[in-house]
């Protein structure tokens, strides 16, 4: 009997070894390529705002390590807002990264993206955005799960009463590679002070915590809470290409069917930064 036993152990843990070494090949279909337009002109509080950048990338399949640059594209900008045509154009300087070293950014003026890539023509519209001051920051400790004080980040502005206004603010924790965003609105605030905040069980003292503040449009912030919503802001990038189809402003001219994916978006932005102590 123990010899039974010793030879069905074998056999089991022969089997298991086997099986580890086992290679799955999934067949995944591969659609189309489509262009993948990262379109948010930033106005940095205190600066001209006269260089401003737009990439350009196409969609891979699952298991590509890079990101296909979009080159040989047209770009442009138009200011629709203006009594004479300023046509500000997008140099391509490295493959996918188009610039632009003349932009006049207007508060609240209207401007139209063109971009013609691969024969086809893409156009969005977007009004320039304002931004409140950023006016101060602190940072505050808070009770956490396990009994430990967590320590949190805020920093604070003050809305517009006079209008409904939508903010994308985010947060650089030197910890991590990438950002982390959130969309909050003045419904409950309005006229009044706000704030963005940032939480971390893991903040010590040191780390340093980047942070920005952006008022943006309502299209542009229902965008926003779906696109975080889907592909999550902890530890990702919002840019990256989500696990789910998510349509922005931008609409093909040609064929309507083969969208692109991405946003066109401007808006003044403030930033600050902050270290733990």
């Amino acid at each position: 009997m123990k010899n039974i036993k010793l030879y069905i152990v074998l056999i089991l843990t022969s089997f298991s070894i086997l099986s580890c070494e086992d290679v799955i090949d999934v067949n995944l279909d591969t659609a189309n390529p489509k262009l993948v337009i990262d379109a948010s002109i930033k106005w940095q509080k205190g600066e001209t705002g006269n260089v401003q950048t737009i990439n350009l990338s196409t969609t891979t399949d699952f298991y590509s390590n890079t990101i296909p640059p979009a080159t040989g594209a047209t770009v442009s900008v138009i200011n629709l807002s203006s009594d004479i045509t300023i046509i500000y154009n997008f140099t391509e300087t490295t493959p996918g990264t188009y610039v632009c070293t003349n932009f006049n950014p207007i508060i609240n003026d209207e401007y139209q993206l063109t971009i013609v890539y691969a024969g086809e023509t893409y156009k969005a519209t977007s009004k320039l955005m304002p931004t409140p001051v950023i006016e101060f920051d602190e940072q505050t400790m808070i009770p956490g799960f396990g009994g430990d004080e967590i320590v949190q980040v805020k920093f604070y502005f003050v809305d517009n009463g006079d209008e409904d206004n939508f903010y994308l603010v985010g947060a650089k924790n030197s910890n991590i590679v990438y950002p982390e965003y959130g969309v909050i609105t003045d419904e409950f605030f309005q006229g009044n002070m706000m704030f963005g905040v940032y939480i971390d069980d893991k903040l010590k003292a040191g780390d340093v915590i980047d942070y920005s503040l952006q008022g943006i449009t309502e299209k542009y912030s229902n965008y926003m809470n779906k696109l975080l919503s889907i592909a999550g802001s902890d530890g990702g990038s919002p840019f990256s290409t989500p696990p789910a189809t998510l349509r922005g402003n931008i609409v093909n001219q040609n064929n309507a069917d083969n969208y692109p994916l991405g946003y066109f978006h401007l808006s003044e932005i403030d930033t600050g930064s902050y270290t733990i102590e």
